[in-house]
């Protein structure tokens, strides 16, 4: 079980070499052994702010992702720690710790700017560390990710085409702004105010068109815009400046009162408000699927693409969409194992089993795909469910020959050594021959599961007699040429009539076969209606949240005297409405 993984202390997940991301595939190994969903959270900012500190509350740790105590940044890449979640028991909590920003060794922000962006696109929860007030510098680091050379939320052929807020606040993470050694006290005209307050004031925009009014705007609309939850906590100094490089060493009733109350309000909240990574249409991120993002996201960036919420999700589909088919089909081949002794009485028989056994294929299929484009690997399934079918009516036909042959050799085998002796080439000897053929005929019939292919094998057996069985007629002297000519036609008719009796089987089997394949196609076409009517449900609350942010985000803007930015929102909000409709309209169709 994914709550029985123990992890000592954190391992890096995407190091940082020579200013090259690369994926360290000893952390893969842990996020795919995880099969819970994973709450996410990552932790971003400048160098030597106190991050890994907080990471190590998380984790319920003194020690863990090195704290450091020099100018020097300890932290390169990102690192992961998986712990069981403390509040949530059916999840995990994976937490991220990055590499400093800002880090003068570096040389340049170009690393900064992916390591910032991946924990955006990895993470549920997004943690900005920065220390003493909301000021300028630190708004600044947040441009980071919002550049267009820097996320994509679409696969779009045009490179040109910009993308609105509510392409990134469909997949964005909650926002929360950590401020360490906070050197204010937090009033407003000597009244007292929460730390969301001197976030959300911190937020507001300021009147003018210049390049500085615009600089000082971009980095708080990405905020007010891009994330859809935000939060803010303020920290007082932990300790005296000289007893920082202790941190690890130190006991809470060492520490500040103030600061030690401060870090457990933090962790409280983010055990109780972080949510599962969750994809557009409601997909809950495992640790597989984290694996598969993560992969997705820095192979991009190593061949110089953007990393794409959208080519990540289809890549994970058809990872997932592919594993679905093989889980329905192994389904299927369990089910129809335990159900199903060849040969069955009937195909029908065969039939109704299999239909059963598909109907649950399929159901595990829905369960565990998504986003399967064109419906592809659907019909994948449906054909490699087709072919089983196909082959058990194979089998079940051979099976039963099998067994009727092995019954007439079994039962006429007296029989045949009787004619070889000559018991029957006397006179009355077709008669007895009749009656005793008769005899074993109705032996034959009496035994159970002799399957589909009883009557056909039967007929096939005594046709291969017949020359025998004439010869014995011909030369019977106890039967006049008239009685003997009679014989012939009733022989003659009853094998057309054995005949007209399997063509008419045939035709049955055929008609039950062009039946079955409806009832598995209706089958399919039912489930995966259901299954799309959930994703438009899940669509539509998808939208309405994002609208519902928009709007009031608008509203704010209004409110605030910025008709212009409020007109570029509202053309934003008309053509989500029309995208709205038209994936309406194809879901429909």
């Amino acid at each position: 079980m994914a709550s029985d993984i123990q992890m000592p202390g954190p391992v890096c997940l995407i190091e940082n070499i020579n200013t090259q991301l690369v994926v360290n595939p000893e952390a893969l190994k842990i996020l795919y052994a995880i099969t819970q969903p994973v709450v996410v959270v990552a932790i971003v900012g400048l160098y030597r702010t106190g991050k890994s500190y907080l990471m190590n509350k998380l984790a319920g740790q003194k020690q863990g992702f090195s704290l450091g105590s020099t100018v020097q940044s300890h932290t390169k890449g990102i690192w992961m720690w998986c712990v069981p979640h403390p509040k949530k028991p059916n999840c995990t909590l994976v937490l991220l710790n990055t590499e400093g920003l800002g880090d003068i060794e570096k040389g340049d922000n170009q690393n900064d700017s992916w390591i910032f962006a991946l924990a955006i696109l990895l993470s549920s929860t997004f943690v900005y560390n920065s220390m003493g007030t909301i000021n300028q510098q630190a708004m600044d680091q947040l441009q980071y990710p919002f550049l267009t050379d820097k996320i994509r939320a679409k696969s779009s052929s045009d490179v040109n085409e910009v993308e609105d807020s509510a392409d990134f606040v469909s997949f964005f993470p909650d926002f929360v702004w950590t401020l360490r050694d906070f050197p204010l006290e937090l009033e407003v005209n000597g009244q007292p105010n929460s730390a969301d307050e001197y976030l959300q004031n911190s937020l507001k925009l300021k009147q003018g068109s210049s390049s500085n009014d615009n600089k000082f705007n971009l980095p708080r609309l990405c905020i007010r815009k891009f994330f859809p939850n935000k939060k803010c906590f303020v920290f007082d100094r932990p300790t005296h400046r000289k007893k920082l490089g202790q941190l690890e060493t130190m006991h809470d009733d060492e520490l500040d009162p103030e600061f030690v109350q401060q870090a457990a309000d933090f962790c409280s909240y983010i055990f109780t408000n972080s949510k599962v990574k969750t994809l557009s249409g409601g997909i809950q991120v495992n640790g597989p699927r984290l694996e598969t993002l993560v992969l997705t996201y820095v192979n991009a960036i190593s061949s110089g693409d953007l990393p794409c919420i959208e080519n990540a999700v289809l890549t994970l589909a058809h990872i997932e969409n592919s594993a679905a088919v093989e889980k329905a089909i192994a389904h299927y081949d369990q089910q129809m194992g335990e159900k199903v002794e060849l040969p069955t009485e009937t195909l029908q028989e065969l039939l109704d089993l299999h239909m059963a056994s598909e109907k649950e294929a399929i159901e595990v299929f829905m369960k565990n795909s998504f986003k399967d484009v064109d419906h592809l690997f659907q019909k994948e399934l449906a054909a490699q469910l087709e072919k089983r079918r196909d082959d058990f009516c194979k089998e079940n036909m051979k099976a039963s020959s099998d067994r009727c042959s092995a019954l007439l050799k079994d039962i006429f085998h007296s029989l045949e050594e009787d004619i070889k002796q000559g018991v029957y080439s006397k006179p009355g000897g077709y008669h007895l021959l009749m009656q005793t053929v008769n005899e074993l005929k109705k032996k034959y019939l009496q035994e159970p599961r002799k399957g589909i292919q009883s009557e056909e094998v039967l007929q096939t057996y005594l046709k291969s007699k017949e020359s025998v069985t004439d010869a014995i007629l011909q030369t019977d002297q106890f039967l006049t040429e008239k009685e003997k000519e009679i014989e012939v036609q009733r022989v003659k008719a009853e094998s057309a009539e054995a005949a007209a009796k399997m063509l008419e089987e045939m035709q049955k089997k055929n008609q039950q076969m062009m039946e079955e394949k409806e009832k598995s196609y209706q089958e399919h076409v039912k489930q995966l209606t259901e299954k799309m009517e959930q994703e438009k449900v899940q669509l539509m609350a998808e939208q309405k949240r994002v609208l519902a942010l928009q709007l009031q985000e608008q509203a704010t803007l209004l409110k605030e005297g910025f008709q212009n930015e409020s007109r570029k929102l509202q053309r934003e909000i008309e053509n989500q409405n029309d995208m709205a409709r038209r994936k309406k309209k194809c879901i429909i169709s």
